[in-house]
């Protein structure tokens, strides 16, 4: 798992970070992953497949729908393209 180090850090940042911790009963570290995953994946973040389920709820699509689409694709393999 990949590692950082953060250089440079002010003790009053890092007092911070260990009481913040403190609160949450969590460690130091566990409290800055927590920090660090809020701020690059926030809860409000489009998710895919979240999305792709509400949109087929919306248009009525049941799983028996689903099923009749898998029956119907078509899965011959595609032929090569060729140049020339």
């Amino acid at each position: 798992m990949p590692a950082v180090t953060i250089r440079n850090l002010s003790d009053e940042t890092h007092r911070a970070l260990k009481v913040r911790a403190a609160t949450h009963n969590r460690s130091t570290e566990a409290e800055i992953r927590a920090i660090l995953e809020t701020a690059v994946r926030p809860a409000d973040r489009l998710r895919l497949g979240s999305a792709l389920a509400d949109i087929s709820r919306k248009a009525g699509l049941t799983n028996a729908d689903v099923d009749a689409l898998d029956q119907a694709r078509d899965t011959t393999p595609a032929e090569p393209l060729t140049f020339g």
